[in-house]
């Protein structure tokens, strides 16, 4: 996953003057050798070069972990810590940062008494308050408080939300649209974008094809067919349209490079109707599930946060993603004999989420290389092919989406669940998803909240990490929708029914 960042968390402690410095420093100390013992020690970096008790620390503090290449920042108040010093440590950190705390030790021994108490669990207080007033964002933990193995596990969990608060700030998000027809589903204000410090270029769908056009011959081409045969195997049931599909892979491979200027990450918002297939004489579902796989998610019919969600929850998952429509309900013989029964779902609970070709190889029981049967209803076969089809591989999902509302305010939903190991019996790249409460969950937050009908799919339970994200990014937590349990109403919800 080349397009996703590693992250050197630099560890500061700091001090409240009028306790004693040595607690900070041993906690420290012990905190730093409690990570290393569980988890990757290249994770983190401990600021040696003093305690921050002052303004002056902390200049020398940022100083010395910026030195080392730390790109997102832990702020360990080993006791009370200095509300203001420790707050514009964080003001001035151009990156994610956090806030954990030091228990209390040794109550038995003497711990509690003047020489040894903290009271950093009051001082986190004072930094919230701090933190407020600076119009600082920061993330605190569920609980940040804890002793040395405690807070290690704190700063881990951390990473992937750091991951993803860095990457939105270094991302471009490349375009090429405009949107089909009937698609207003997916239109949405590109202000919020610049609000997460998201780059955009938005291309015509002229511009591509030309670059397409430039690119046959590519001596390159032959090598990528050949990579994509080796990947489908006995799937690869459309050979003739390899050198297409590889030709286009090569021409969005070649814009990522020529047009990220001084960003890291890319991901695209492509168009694949309704002029696509009878120009380029293919449908590009493979390529974007390749590029998926890649690590650059490409989210289909021009769907920027349907994109942008993508790439939060590949940076998160650190695993590669897709993008399905939330599509159909499962048949109920299908649910009678297969699902009833055998599963803690109703039918209520579960539906199918589709796409016509565009989920990873890797994220599928089988594939084959298949043309586009709903547009095959208009249009000559050969122009279809080039989709990837199969049932999506059984196991834990989070469903998720971060969308702009038409009047430019962000709203983000997650809900985890799982893919059902039952037969489809239908086409795409398909899978039978089950989510507690599906039912309530899809009217009073998807249909209530105006979501546009693409869901994105990290594969694994991630909405813990999702909904801090979404938090630390300035969603409010109000406009997080969630799969809410039985007993739990929605703001919209008859309580009489």
């Amino acid at each position: 996953m080349g397009n996703s960042p590693k992250m050197k968390i630099g560890i500061v402690a700091v001090s409240r003057d009028c306790f004693p410095e040595s607690l900070s420093v041993t906690r420290r100390q012990n905190l730093v050798k409690a990570y290393a013992e569980k988890y990757d020690a290249a994770d983190i970096y401990e600021c040696p070069i003093c305690i921050v008790e002052s303004e002056i620390h902390m200049v020398q503090a940022l100083e010395d972990i910026q030195k080392a290449g730390c790109n997102a920042l832990c702020v360990y108040l080993g006791n009370f810590g200095p509300e203001i010093s420790e707050t514009l440590l964080a003001k001035h950190f151009d990156g994610p940062k956090m806030f954990v705390a030091a228990a209390e030790e040794d109550g038995l021994n003497g711990g509690v008494q003047a020489s040894g108490r903290g009271d950093a669990y009051c001082g986190v207080l004072n930094a919230s308050y701090n933190l407020k007033l600076r119009n600082v964002k920061a993330y605190i933990p569920e609980y940040p408080v804890g002793d040395a193995e405690a807070c290690a596990d704190m700063i881990h969990e951390f990473l992937p939300i750091a991951r993803a608060v860095y990457a939105l700030n270094n991302l471009k998000i490349i375009t090429f649209g405009p949107r089909p027809q009937n698609f207003l589903a997916c239109n949405a204000p590109i202000k919020q974008l610049y609000n997460l410090g998201v780059e955009i270029e938005e291309n015509s769908e002229l511009d591509l094809f030309e670059s397409f056009n430039n690119h046959a011959g590519d001596k390159r081409i032959p090598d990528v067919v050949a990579d994509m045969a080796n990947e489908l195997g006995a799937g690869n049931k459309k050979p003739e349209i390899l050198e297409k599909l590889a030709q286009y892979e090569l021409t969005l491979l070649d814009w990522i490079e020529e047009h990220k200027g001084y960003r890291k990450y890319v991901a695209l918002a492509g168009k694949c109707w309704p002029a696509f297939q009878t120009q380029f004489g293919c449908v590009p579902c493979y390529v974007n599930s390749r590029l998926t796989k890649m690590g650059i998610p490409v989210s289909c019919e021009v769907d920027i946060y349907g994109a942008l969600s993508e790439f939060i929850g590949t940076i998160i998952s650190e695993d590669t993603v897709t993008l399905l429509d939330i599509n159909n309900s499962v048949p109920k013989d299908i649910y009678d004999a297969d699902i009833k029964d055998k599963f803690d779902y109703t039918l209520k609970d579960t539906f199918m989420g589709f796409h016509c070709g565009n989920t990873a190889s890797t994220k599928l029981s089988s594939c084959e290389m298949k043309n586009q049967a709903i547009m095959a209803r208009s249009l000559p076969v050969e122009v279809t092919n080039g989709t990837l089809e199969g049932d999506i591989i059984p196991g834990k999902i989070t469903f998720f989406r971060l969308q702009s509302t038409s009047d430019a305010g962000l709203r983000a939903y997650v809900a985890q669940g799982e893919v059902l190991p039952v037969a489809t019996r239908s086409f795409g790249a398909i899978g039978i998803f089950a989510i507690p409460e599906m039912g309530r969950f899809y009217r009073h937050v998807l249909i209530e909240g105006n979501y546009p009908h693409h869901g994105a799919v990290a594969f694994g339970h991630y909405g813990k990490e999702l909904f801090e994200v979404f938090k630390y990014i300035g969603v409010d937590v109000n406009e997080i929708g969630f799969n809410q349990p039985k007993g739990m109403l929605y703001k919209t919800e008859n309580p009489f029914m």
